[in-house]
């Protein structure tokens, strides 16, 4: 009987939930906390892919660096000079083509 006692009891595995801290980020999070991938054109086919909204955290160069790497293309972070104020010194990746793939 000693070995039973060691055996995990069925009752103990009360429904947890594995995402409700993950439910607790989404429910907290603004509009600002988003990714924003978006394609302009530029002349007659030529496109730009910019993608706006990385946190501050992450280091921008490396991201483009990797981003060059796998879609094969060219491109540069670059500040945002708008007058809004909350994008004012923001920076953006931009990437040459349409790379939503």
């Amino acid at each position: 009987y000693a070995r039973r006692s060691k055996c995990m009891n069925i009752e103990s595995l009360g429904a947890k939930d594995p995402f409700a801290d993950i439910d607790d980020e989404i429910e907290g999070s603004t509009t600002s906390e988003y990714v924003h991938i978006r394609i302009q054109q530029r002349n007659g086919r030529k496109t730009l892919t910019t993608i706006q909204g990385l946190p501050e955290k992450f280091d921008l160069k490396k991201i483009l660096k990797s981003f060059k790497k796998e879609f094969c293309c060219n491109g540069h972070v670059v500040e945002v000079a708008e007058d809004d104020a909350e994008t004012l010194g923001r920076k953006v990746i931009q990437l040459q083509g349409d790379q939503r793939t």
